[in-house]
């Protein structure tokens, strides 16, 4: 379990971080590529206007002003010696300066027109075809950038933080189920374990007072009474199994669900009247339903037998089939001890006994209505269960489903 929630938490903490990296880089990266094309287009414009400004000698010609940048043109002979410096910003022109960035330029030897890394460069020094050179101030722009970066970097600790701490909650929500089914099947293995564990003990405390004394018949029919009690528990625990198994509705077929239930209740009728109970059934006629007709059966016979159980002597048990809309009601209704309100959800627990000492007597195992909640559920419909005053009714409550 800890290595399934371990795996499930580094999953959705990988995911979101590639998530938060990639949109903090999509976020710089346009933000760069938003001053770069600026940076580029400042120089496309001088480029365009500089030999215009030098035929209008510098007077009568307006220069443009670059208001976040300072730009300065310097023109340059066949020797690349200082012709002239044309400056496009309000500022005054600092000529040792500007001397000492051109000379840093061509001191590197690395002549070009190309832009350079606006992260790195605090000047960007682009030579034109004319051998005139073009010195952009972007410290302003670096500086923006890196600390564009620097935020970006923090907001991303911060979302990092939130992220492992939605990731674990996230863990914990999804892992919940798991846990919860995990720790029923941990409690299913000791529930039948428990009960197989007194038969057995039966079964081997009586074979060896059998073999002490194989006069005594009563050994052999504890060996029987307890070999059946194991057959049951087991044919129930399979039949629990088949129950569970969800994917079967690809072989599910149209059935008459009215003559299903109607054959189910007669098959009791003698023992329903040997038990000095009384049966009423009212079953409205050819209600279709797509669907496994021996798991219906078996539903059916699993509420009837409840019901027959947990009734009073001399009492009814009422079974309905009806229409309601869009819906197909199966009602079983007997008289009897009411189930207390606390226990109405338990009931359909593996193995959950109201009366543990009486249902042991009885060869129940709690695992009957389990069993129906599973087929209820397969077949996409809802089990509900009403206990007041005296009266207990079990309500199927299944979707006609055959279009």
């Amino acid at each position: 379990m800890t290595k399934l929630k371990n795996k499930i938490f580094l999953i959705l903490i990988t995911m979101f971080t590639i998530f938060l990296l990639s949109m903090i880089i999509i976020f710089n990266y346009q933000s760069y590529q938003k001053e770069y094309d600026t940076v580029k287009n400042n120089i496309i414009r001088i480029e365009n206007i500089t030999d215009e400004l030098i035929s209008f000698n510098n007077s009568s010609f307006e220069k443009p002003l670059f208001i976040n940048q300072t730009v300065y043109v310097i023109l340059f002979d066949n020797k690349y010696n200082i012709k002239e410096i044309i400056s496009y910003s309000t500022e005054t022109i600092d000529e040792q300066k500007i001397i000492l960035l051109i000379n840093n330029y061509l001191n590197k030897n690395n002549m070009n027109n190309k832009i350079g890394n606006l992260y790195f460069n605090k000047y960007i020094y682009y030579l034109t075809q004319n051998n005139s050179l073009i010195i952009v101030d972007n410290t302003t722009v670096n500086q923006k950038l890196i600390s564009l970066l620097d935020t970006s970097f923090i907001i991303f600790i911060l979302l990092e933080f939130i992220a492992i701490y939605t990731s674990l909650k996230l863990t914990s929500w999804i892992i919940k189920p798991v846990r919860e089914s995990f720790e029923k099947q941990k409690q299913f293995i000791y529930d039948a374990s428990h009960e197989l564990k007194t038969p057995l003990s039966v079964i081997t405390a009586s074979a060896e007072m059998l073999e002490n004394n194989p006069q005594e018949i009563k050994w052999i029919n504890n060996i029987k009474n307890e070999s059946e009690r194991m057959n049951n528990l087991i044919v129930q625990m399979l039949d629990l199994a088949k129950s569970e198994n969800i994917n079967k509705q690809q072989e599910y077929s149209i059935n008459n669900l009215s003559k299903i239930t109607e054959k189910v209740v007669l098959t009791f009728e003698s023992i329903i009247y040997e038990k000095g109970l009384k049966i009423k059934y009212e079953i409205e006629k050819d209600i279709n339903f797509k669907c496994e007709s021996e798991d219906i059966k078996e539903l059916i016979s699993i509420l009837i037998d409840n019901a027959i159980k947990h009734s009073y002597n001399s009492s009814k048990i009422t079974v309905k089939l009806y229409r309601e809309k869009d819906n197909i009601i199966l009602e079983v209704k007997n008289r009897g001890d009411s189930i207390p309100k606390e226990e109405q959800e338990k009931i359909f627990e593996r193995f959950y006994r109201i009366d543990k000492s009486r249902n042991r007597d009885e060869n129940r195992y709690g695992l009957g209505l389990s069993i129906a909640k599973n087929i209820v559920t397969n077949h996409n419909g809802k089990i509900l269960v009403d206990s007041l005053h005296g009266y207990t009714t079990f309500k199927v409550i299944f979707k006609q489903n055959l279009k």
